[in-house]
């Protein structure tokens, strides 16, 4: 037996023979003669390959396989019960709602801690569950349901309802110290560096193909969080776009090099299908990103600074305490 070849109306019929026990009393209950509700347990009893119910006095009992049955469809027909409520109204505050969202490891960064921030004060049973799905499979995902929101940069993604949430730009990544660094002010210069291909990310990708840079990828990784440890230790650079870079360097040994790429600026935005435009559910959180402020570009700078003072003064004090020490 498939899902699809099964009848959700007998899950009514088994519940209500079960909590009442006696055949009659749950046709009574549901509306049914009780010749439409034996010939739904019937149809039931053929499906699972059980009997489900046998005589007892005052009515039916159920076989061992209909009392685990019956836990698991309470649990089924409660959820399917909030879900069609919660189509109609959703109250954040009681919602066990899980909703699904592409978006890939940068992003995720970016857009995760606020958007959870708010979601914890607004409605603190939500799940939210983040995916980073190819991205010829992101529109077929929001079609079939899989999915409900996918953020990115996503050019590909055609026939969506979208809404935008910053504006980006390709910038160059590489350690503090690269005996390039200062040399690298146009598109051409980035041909003497060796450079790192994020595999999971189509467009940087294809940044690097029209640079023309192909021939110069020394490495390939499958997400962003790997680089800046690898960066670090190397004289190896990656394109990517800059936020995420400016957050690179404010952690690592990095620095943000910013040549005239000759790439143009591009839009990072959040999109759904316009089938869940009306749910209300949907509604709700669109309403919550749509509210999400994120950390200006000088206040990203100004970390990188501040890192980079800190890590003066590290070297300067371990030299001060070396002399010392001699």
């Amino acid at each position: 037996m498939h899902i699809r070849d099964f009848d959700l109306n007998l899950l009514h019929v088994f519940q209500a023979v079960h909590t009442l026990g006696n055949v009659s009393r749950a046709a009574d209950a549901l509306g049914l003669s009780q010749p439409a509700v034996s010939h739904a347990l019937t149809r039931l009893r053929l499906a699972l390959h059980d009997p489900l119910f046998v005589r007892a006095a005052g009515g039916v009992a159920p076989t061992a396989k209909a009392e685990r049955f019956a836990s698991q469809i309470e649990a089924t027909l409660k959820s399917l019960e909030l879900a069609i409520h919660e189509a109609d109204s959703f109250d954040p505050a009681r919602s066990q709602r899980r909703f699904v969202v592409h978006m890939s490891d940068i992003g995720a960064e970016e857009f995760l801690p606020p958007l959870m921030a708010t979601v914890r004060r607004e409605a603190p049973g939500v799940h939210v569950e983040a995916r980073q799905l190819p991205h010829d499979a992101i529109a077929e995902a929001l079609e079939a349901g899989r999915i409900d929101f996918a953020f990115g940069y996503l050019p590909a993604l055609r026939g969506t309802q979208r809404q935008h949430l910053l504006d980006e730009r390709y910038v160059v990544l590489l350690r503090r110290d690269h005996p390039l660094a200062d040399s690298l002010t146009d598109r051409a210069a980035l041909r003497s560096l060796d450079f790192v291909l994020v595999a999971s990310h189509v467009e940087p990708a294809k940044a690097l193909r029209l640079l023309g840079l192909e021939p110069r990828i020394r490495l390939t990784l499958p997400h962003f969080h790997v680089a800046p440890s690898i960066l670090e230790s190397s004289d190896l650079a990656v394109v990517m776009p800059r936020r995420p870079a400016l957050r690179f360097a404010a952690r690592h040994a990095l620095q943000v090099v910013e040549p005239d790429l000759g790439l143009p600026p591009f839009s990072v935005s959040f999109h759904w299908t316009w089938r869940a435009a009306s749910d209300s559910g949907h509604q709700w959180l669109r309403s919550v990103v749509s509210g999400l402020s994120f950390a200006a570009e000088r206040t990203l700078r100004a970390r990188v600074r501040s890192s980079h003072k800190a890590s003066l003064k590290s070297s300067s004090d371990r030299s001060r305490a070396l002399i010392a020490h001699l």
